[in-house]
């Protein structure tokens, strides 16, 4: 069974949202407006991914609908649920071995970003402007490209998608449905581009090799002094906002089992399970403050993983470990797996959330510099690098509106974007 094959955004959570004052319409047609929740489904080598994205504001007869998905949105009533399987090269261009070209090393331009120079690496993901001149690459690109290999004073680069070559599949769900009224101009969404063009795929190795996140200082921060200096004040604030939150708990809810005792990693005074039934709950975190404030925590412990890794728990202590918007402040990353993976029941599942909001002066570097679809692909390779997990699968969801009374409202319409990546212990 697929975790995430079943409808995820609610219509009730739909049609509370941003639609005041639209005639609604009980069922589709080509000349109106519906908000559409697509699911994409594909298979890494090691892992399932689910990227999920909600178009508010489809434009049934003039946005650019492929003709794959058009039988699942026309004429169909609210709540309608449809999976379309799609073959390699029909809703994204087909792989080309053309596109992968090898060129010298050099030809890479490497630029200064935040007072230090970017390196290349094989399998990470670059804007294009940094190989210009390169088949139709120029210095202004910002379209992303993939060091597929690097040999010596050569590499071979990929400019296909992502996802190219892989056979996918797309459940798209319509949340609401509303009359267009009179129309005059405005953009052409495309809904590929919305399903498939903001960073899917990005979360998986180029052609099986290990992608090289681990070198060049790679967990180095702005900031080196002591974490304990840094966390010593409390921080009794939201790290994402309200729409995001829910999601999180709806996540939570789904992927945990009733009854079981749960390590909340790297926590602070909220673990975002209030929808999950958890028995007991213990925490782990940086302020005592803080972890004092967290009414879910049945015990507390104050623990900086980053000097020390080792988790004063006994092995197989817990059914369920999840960190929450922390994973990219570890220096030790492997280490910690390696111990959740210990202090796990066999079959216990280690879950991962994160967004695109962070302290800076604590991120670690490889979390700063890659792109949001490729820390998913980072985290993998944590669990890969530690061992002895299972079943890996990765989540994304995007295209949320931000609560109006969010701080952050009058700088973006969207709600933060929540990514996950989960395992169980082998």
């Amino acid at each position: 069974m697929d975790l995430f094959s079943d409808e995820f955004y609610s219509l009730e959570e739909a049609a509370a949202s941003g639609t005041a004052g639209r005639a609604p319409l009980e069922k589709t047609t080509g000349r109106d407006f519906a908000a559409i929740e697509f699911a994409l489904h594909w298979q890494s080598e090691h892992a399932r991914h689910s990227d999920l994205y909600v178009a508010n504001q489809l434009n049934l007869w003039r946005d650019f609908i492929p003709p794959e998905l058009e039988p699942a949105l026309l004429d169909k009533p609210v709540g309608h649920s449809q999976t379309v399987r799609i073959a390699p090269g029909q809703l994204i261009p087909a792989f080309s071995p053309a596109e992968c070209p090898e060129i010298e090393t050099r030809r890479f331009e490497r630029r200064v970003v935040n007072g230090r120079t970017l390196e290349p690496h094989a399998g990470r993901f670059y804007p294009r402007g940094f190989i210009p001149g390169v088949r139709d690459c120029t210095a202004d690109s910002i379209l992303p490209f993939r060091i597929g290999r690097i040999d010596g004073d050569r590499m071979t680069v990929d400019l296909n998608h992502p996802l190219a070559g892989k056979p996918l599949s797309v459940t798209a769900r319509i949340l609401k449905a509303w009359q267009a009224g009179a129309q005059r101009g405005g953009t052409v969404q495309d809904v590929p581009e919305l399903i498939a063009g903001k960073g899917p795929g990005m979360q998986a190795r180029w052609q099986g090799a290990a992608t090289d996140f681990f070198t060049d200082d790679a967990f180095r921060r702005e900031r080196e002094e002591a974490d304990g200096d840094f966390y010593r004040a409390p921080r009794l604030v939201d790290h994402l906002d309200r729409t995001a939150t829910h999601q999180v708990e709806k996540l939570y809810a789904r992927l945990l089992p009733k009854g079981a005792r749960v390590l909340d990693l790297m926590t602070s005074w909220k673990s975002h399970l209030d929808l999950a039934e958890p028995d007991a709950v213990a925490g782990l975190g940086m302020n005592a403050e803080e972890l004092a404030a967290n009414p879910r925590l049945s015990e507390r412990a104050v623990q900086d993983l980053n000097l020390e890794p080792h988790l004063a728990y006994a092995e197989a202590s817990f059914d369920a470990v999840v960190c929450t918007v922390s994973v990219e402040y570890l220096t030790r990353p492997v280490e910690v797996f390696a111990e959740v993976r210990r202090v796990l029941k066999p079959g216990g599942r280690f879950i991962l959330v994160f967004s695109n909001r962070y302290f800076p002066p604590k991120v670690v570097r490889v979390w700063a510099d890659a792109h949001p679809f490729e820390r998913t692909g980072l985290v993998i390779e944590y669990f890969l690098h530690a061992g002895g997990f299972k079943d890996l699968a990765s989540f994304s969801l995007a295209g949320l509106f931000r609560p109006e009374d969010d701080r952050y409202a009058g700088q973006t319409p969207w709600s933060d974007p929540v990514h996950a990546v989960l395992g169980d212990k082998a």
